[in-house]
């Protein structure tokens, strides 16, 4: 570990001078650890700031003999604004975490708050109604349909609640994603990295609290989801977007601001500015890759994708 210390501090000065310069932070460009630090969650116990605040959340499948203990008394929170990647080992929790998260599973015991609004306390037509509102989710697969237009699949959502994009909405969603001339185009006339982008831009259209990503890479090469990676980034550091991402890519998590690491439905470790060595490094304690000849190949060096 401590010989990428010298090549992270190199890397941060010349972003530096690259912002300083430039002005701005593109949606494939690394951002600032400096920048990523600023917009880490408060340790003074304070919900103004979080997006999502889960505690002594605990979720068991089964019933007495034949229990699984899936979340075990996991406390955290995800504040406005950043971007949280969840990683461990198969089997460890990562996706029940996600899942309770989002409300769309009930934990056993615990509370989960989003936006201040206790997901326990609710029936099925107002979860439903907040996830609508409040919550965009991507994941592996784009889940778009065929016989729609990447205009008509961004806006689903809100044509499901009954609800119209405020004008000029969906050009600039689709702008954002780099996805402005390709409206009129149907998912078949794309590529995969594009049809991920179509279910980005869905996501973002109803500017949410929350964006919740499960593997959102897992289905693309590694130049395009790259790009996919970087609007989330970019996502979460000029928009304000909350974005909570399942992964068990150490090249896909140092995108992140911080990596929560997940053992058999326990949170066991932190890390904040990840690079992908020290995921992989992490991971490997817990036995990710255990089975591995060697640490999957960062796609970077040793200053990671900030």
């Amino acid at each position: 570990m401590a010989g990428l210390c010298a090549p992270e501090e190199d890397g941060r000065q010349r972003r530096r001078r690259q912002a300083a310069s430039e002005g701005s932070v593109g949606p494939d460009s690394p951002a600032d650890p400096d920048r990523k630090a600023a917009r880490a969650m408060p340790n003074d116990g304070s919900t103004t700031t979080d997006a999502v605040r889960m505690t002594e959340v605990r979720k068991v499948y089964g019933k007495r003999d034949n229990q699984v203990v899936a979340l075990n008394g996991v406390t955290t929170r995800f504040g406005r604004g950043t971007f949280t990647a969840i990683m461990g080992p198969s089997g460890s929790g990562k996706s029940t975490l996600l899942q309770c998260a989002a409300g769309l599973d009930r934990p056993t015991s615990g509370s989960v708050l989003l936006e201040d609004h206790e997901l326990s306390d609710m029936n099925e037509t107002r979860l439903t109604m907040l996830r609508r509102d409040r919550i965009g989710f991507i994941f592996q697969a784009f889940n778009l349909l065929p016989v729609l237009t990447v205009r008509q699949n961004v806006t689903l959502p809100l044509r499901l609640a009954g609800r119209k994009p405020a004008r000029g909405r969906v050009k600039s969603v689709l702008e954002q994603v780099g996805l402005g001339e390709r409206s009129k185009h149907r998912p078949a006339e794309l590529s995969g990295g594009q049809q991920q982008r179509v279910a980005i831009a869905r996501a973002l259209i109803s500017d949410p609290a929350v964006i919740f990503a499960d593997e959102p890479t897992g289905a693309l090469d590694t130049r395009t989801a790259r790009g996919v990676l970087g609007l989330l980034q970019h996502s979460a550091q000029t928009a304000g977007q909350t974005i909570v991402m399942v992964t068990h890519d150490p090249v896909a998590a140092s995108y992140a601001d911080r990596v929560l690491f997940l053992a058999d439905g326990n949170l066991v470790g932190e890390l904040r500015s990840p690079t992908a060595e020290a995921v992989a490094e992490r991971m490997t304690h817990l036995g990710a890759f255990a089975e591995e000849d060697a640490l999957p190949a960062p796609a970077m060096t040793g200053e990671g994708h900030r």
